[in-house]
């Protein structure tokens, strides 16, 4: 059960990456002053939900830390992968 559940939260660790990536870059396309506003929002929504998964399970903490930890080079490696696709 406590695999089970840390692996929940690697995937909703992961989820959250992307998201905030996604939601950053199109705050970038945004003029300055609501990119701001909008980079503070991002900044206390991610510190409220790490601060609820703090409180959560050992278990879910390590999963969510992992997840978002695991995500950004695989990421990476797919985005590469994806642009050799499209270039061959």
């Amino acid at each position: 059960m406590i695999a089970l559940t840390a692996l929940a939260s690697a995937a909703f660790g992961s989820t959250a990456y992307l998201t905030t990536l996604s939601t950053v870059r199109w705050l970038n396309q945004l003029a300055p002053y609501v990119r701001v506003a909008g980079l503070i929002v991002t900044g206390i929504v991610l510190c409220a939900v790490i601060g609820l998964i703090a409180l959560a399970s050992q278990s879910v903490v390590l999963g969510f830390i992992l997840g978002a930890g695991l995500t950004p080079p695989v990421h990476r490696r797919v985005l590469q992968h994806r642009g050799h696709a499209a270039g061959s």
